[in-house]
């Protein structure tokens, strides 16, 4: 399989890049890059993924009837790493446009599509995920929010916890119980404003903004904000986290971080240690095989070739590589939390999570064994 970039992606990728040089400000880092949960990073992703759009980058590989201009996964990933690169100018909008879009144009309604989809294109919006919950996590099946039909509408009550970006958010995507079986859980679309809604952030070591509590007091959702059949949220679910898994490029990001950590030990003249040396090389071979890998999950995208557990093994290679970095960060640079090279701070609080976001590494190894290996179920 050849991986090389062809010209016009080479040019595409020059194209972003120039792009970012001309558009984010001189003092990005220091004033706006405070993480993407940061009120200054959320704030910001409302002025420059309008500028994105307008320049045709936010969605370039969405159909064009959406809001993009039919461009090729690839373009989506070559875009991502570009981005990420400079600590993700997008803010939380690379969920909008990696994930909920795609769930939206495959199982949203023909009024859902008309609403979101051109916000979302535009750069608009902001979004959530509602999934977790205090003993719900891994095993979302255990959720106990619920949604409750009551005539032209759901009444939602329950509570959800880990969800990023909620304290700013426009709209959630939210997981709730609909009937007692276990997997009878359905999606909905739920205004941020709405009525019995309510987000309390608490302190933690990941960047600021990812740990909020939310709650659901009564709130009323229209009928018309289900997404999927009521009760088949599993679906649109599955199908979204396939995406979900392998839209950050953690491998493009950590060799950011790693180029930046090694110069920084040069620097101070510690980089000679033979150690040294050999711990960062291990670290560019995880990085390597989990950018392959990427590669190899949006090849077979273009390809249109059946579902596999590919994602899931990318997941924990990218996942496995980053807690690698962070492990070398703390050996050699363990001031880079405490007022040191904040590129590198922004990276390990980012991906302290790494191994629990869009399902744990102990799930996509449970993944793997049983739809890729077809090994039993274990007791």
């Amino acid at each position: 399989m050849e991986f090389a970039w062809t010209e016009s992606q080479q040019r595409y990728r020059e194209q972003v890049a120039t792009f970012l040089e001309d558009n984010l400000p001189d003092d990005w880092f220091d004033t706006y890059c405070h993480g993407l949960g940061s009120p200054q990073q959320i704030d910001y992703a409302r002025i420059f993924c309008p500028k994105l759009a307008k320049a045709g980058l936010l969605t370039p590989q969405w159909p064009a009837e959406y809001g993009g201009r039919d461009g090729e996964p690839w373009e989506q990933f070559i875009l991502a790493e570009e981005l990420w690169s400079w600590g993700e100018p997008r803010g939380p909008q690379y969920m909008n446009v990696n994930w909920i879009g795609p769930a939206l144009m495959r199982f949203g309604t023909a009024e859902q599509k008309a609403e979101h989809l051109s916000r979302i294109a535009t750069g608009e919006v902001i979004w959530c995920q509602g999934f977790s919950e205090p003993q719900a996590g891994t095993d979302l099946a255990a959720l106990q929010t619920k949604a409750e039909r009551i005539g032209d509408h759901y009444l939602i009550n329950g509570m959800k916890i880990w969800t990023s970006y909620s304290y700013k958010a426009d709209w959630c995507f939210l997981l709730a119980r609909t009937g007692p079986e276990r997997k009878a859980i359905s999606c909905f679309l739920v205004p941020m404003n709405s009525k019995g809604v309510s987000v309390v952030p608490f302190p933690g070591l990941p960047e600021y903004g990812h740990l909020n509590e939310v709650f659901f007091e009564d709130v009323e959702v229209p009928l018309g904000n289900l997404v999927g059949e009521e009760g088949k949220g599993w679906e649109v679910i599955t199908y979204a986290l396939s995406y979900e898994r392998v839209g950050l490029p953690r491998y493009h990001w950590g060799r950011k971080v790693l180029d930046t950590a090694v110069a920084q030990l040069q620097a101070e003249g510690r980089f000679d240690d033979p150690m040294v040396r050999a711990h960062a090389g291990r670290i560019v071979s995880k990085f390597e095989a989990a950018r392959v890998l990427t590669y190899l999950v949006v090849d077979q995208r273009v390809k249109r070739t059946p579902d596999t557990t590919d994602p899931n093994v990318q997941r924990i290679t990218a996942a496995d590589a980053c807690c690698e970095l962070m492990n070398f960060l703390m050996e050699y640079l363990p001031d880079c939390l405490s007022g040191g090279e904040r590129y590198l701070e922004l990276f390990y609080r980012h991906n302290i999570p790494a191994t629990i976001a869009a399902g744990t590494y102990e799930l996509q190894l449970d993944l793997i064994a049983q739809r890729g290996l077809t090994l039993p179920r274990g007791r």
